[in-house]
């Protein structure tokens, strides 16, 4: 609600009473119910049937779990009942519980008030709350504890007292101030309690950070004892390794030289070796060529010999022929002696046909000898080309069997240097197993001293971090010193706020009736310039001197002040600030 102040002024004291009224009995009529460890008093039970029975108070009951400072069933009822009064539902929720009677049967005995007509016309009575504009806190306050009640029983109305107006009023006025001075208690005893838990944080802090600090001052003394050792160890590491690399810088440069002379004479055998190979090979391919050269040849002579014997056979089949001719000749020469006997006047014309065919025969005879020359002549040429081939295969037998011995005796050295060529190989591999080796002890050498580089880094990097928790040191001592006059400037804002609450507590809240002047300018109040409280001071100021407003410890919302507790608290606000 809008101040305490201002909602105990709205509300009737009919209405109070049964607010009041049913809020007791709702509490104090509650029967023990049982569950499987003890015994629940609370009025939280039956309030959590609201939410089967009403669905729209789901949103209560969610709210009031979600809560973080809440841990009684106690205090979760208050919180609902001041979510219920806000949302202006509370008789409507009570309604719901009250007509289910079997269910408060299990939380309320059969006498109880709550299970009677009484406890109708007390819900009855809880619409009356629906007209207030209700805006309660519900988060910073602790509702788990017990608040403290102002027993109402002395300011409640007497039949006596119901015609003095004047004594209403009083009463109305007391109990106004003291709903006031109420709020004002909460809020100062809230901010003492946050002031008192924020010291008592800092005071664990502060011992932690010292316990820090030791174990960070331990820790600094044993990272500087291992710097010392890593120190002594690395010079140890770095004079091995310079002697280690001294003798066998001297051993690499003795094998070296070894190698280079080894190297060159393996480099002169291996050329003089190619050079042998390549007249060898050459003198190979020119036989090779020769050979060729030769069966070529070979291969014309026979070709020629075959055409020899084809000529040869054509001449004996022309003079086959020939032969055949004469005897054919022959028998006409017997058959024209016959005919020349048996007539005379033939005979001239077959004495001109033998002059003829004798003629022709003797051409026959002449060309038959020429054949015949030629044959022997040819005969005699393939006899001489028989010899000369017998003779010309002779030498090329002899000239392969005389390359054959060449090459069987090439052949022995082309064995004896790839023997040599692989003695040199294998001492070649052994010269390079033998550097590999060297190369292996190089890259040892190397990774020691990159170790030793790394081992360098480190010691350079842990000097770094002791200079960083030197430096962390450092700050933690500076952030101590803070804390401490932090630490001093809140008990010193303690000490204020105990003043000014004893100082608030001497405060009372002025009547109307008691102001007719303005305090600050002194003008009288009329219907044009009304009358307003400061709710800092509870004087009574115009309008023009309380047009301020400013959030006070007894609301959080922005409330009228005067003028002067207007720059009071401002000057307090910025002396409180850093």
């Amino acid at each position: 609600m809008k101040g305490a102040a201002g909602w105990a002024q709205g509300v009737p004291a009919r209405d109070r009473a049964a607010a009041a009224a049913a809020a007791a009995a709702a509490s104090a009529a509650a029967m023990v119910r049982k569950s499987f460890l003890s015994y629940n008093k609370t009025i939280w039970g039956p309030l959590e049937l609201v939410e089967k029975l009403y669905p729209e108070a789901e949103e209560i009951g969610a709210s009031v779990r979600d809560l973080p400072g809440l841990k009684t069933p106690l205090g979760r009822a208050r919180a609902w009942l001041r979510l219920a009064l806000m949302q202006k539902k509370m008789a409507d929720y009570l309604r719901c519980l009250i007509i289910q009677r079997d269910l408060l049967s299990e939380f309320y005995e059969y006498h109880a008030l709550m299970m009677e007509e009484e406890g109708a016309v007390i819900v009855g009575l809880l619409v009356g709350l629906n007209v207030i504009d209700a805006n309660l806190c519900v988060k910073g306050e602790d509702l788990d504890s017990q608040v403290g009640v102002i027993d109402f029983s002395m300011y409640l109305k007497n039949e006596e007292d119901i015609g003095n107006k004047e004594r209403n009023v009083q009463i109305a006025a007391i109990l106004d101030q003291k709903n006031y001075v109420e709020e004002l208690n909460r809020q100062l005893n809230s901010t003492v309690s946050s002031l008192h838990s924020r010291v008592d944080s800092l005071e664990k802090s502060n011992t932690k950070l010292i316990e820090e600090l030791a174990i960070a001052k331990n820790n600094i003394i044993k990272l500087q004892e291992e710097n010392h050792q890593l120190r002594s160890e690395n010079k140890l590491i770095l004079m091995k390794t310079q002697q280690h690399l001294e003798v066998t810088k001297v051993d690499v440069e003795t094998e070296l030289q070894t190698y280079k002379h080894s190297r060159q004479g393996l480099d002169e055998m291996y050329n003089e070796a190619r050079r042998q190979l390549r007249d060898e090979s050459q003198l190979r391919q020119d036989v090779e060529n020769e050979l060729a050269v030769q069966v070529s040849m070979k291969h014309e002579i026979e070709l020629a010999m075959k055409l020899l014997e084809k000529d040869i056979h054509e001449k004996q089949d022309t003079l086959i022929g020939l032969r055949q001719q004469l005897e054919e000749v022959k028998a006409i020469n017997i058959e024209m002696y016959q005919k020349l006997q048996g007539s005379e006047a033939d005979l001239k014309e077959k004495n001109e046909i033998t002059a003829r065919l004798e003629e022709k025969t003797n051409k026959i005879t002449a060309a038959m000898r020429q054949l015949e020359q030629r044959l022997q002549q040819a005969e005699k040429a393939q006899m001489d080309t028989e010899d000369e081939d017998k003779k010309y295969l002779q030498e090329c037998q002899s000239k392969f069997d005389g390359l054959q011995k060449q090459i069987s005796q090439k052949e022995k050295q082309l064995v004896q240097l790839e023997t040599d060529l692989k003695i040199e190989k294998e001492w070649r591999q052994t010269l390079q197993e033998d550097l590999q080796k060297e190369k292996d002890t190089l890259s040892h050498l190397r990774n020691e001293t990159q170790q030793i580089i790394s081992l360098k880094k480190e010691f350079l990097h842990l000097q770094d971090e002791n200079h960083q928790l030197k430096k962390i040191y450092h700050e933690q001592e500076q952030a101590l010193q803070e804390l401490g006059n932090k630490l001093s400037e809140s008990k010193l804002k303690i000490e204020d706020i105990k003043e000014a609450n004893k100082a608030l507590q001497g405060l009372v809240w002025l009547k109307d009736k008691e102001a007719t002047h303005c305090k600050l300018c002194e003008k009288e109040f009329s219907l044009s310039k009304r009358k307003h409280h400061c709710r800092n001071c509870g004087e009574i100021f115009c309008n023009a001197c309380s047009d301020n407003e400013l959030p006070l410890p007894s609301s959080p919302k922005p409330v009228r002040v005067c003028d002067s507790c207007h720059a009071l608290l401002i000057q307090r606000c910025s002396s409180n600030l850093p």
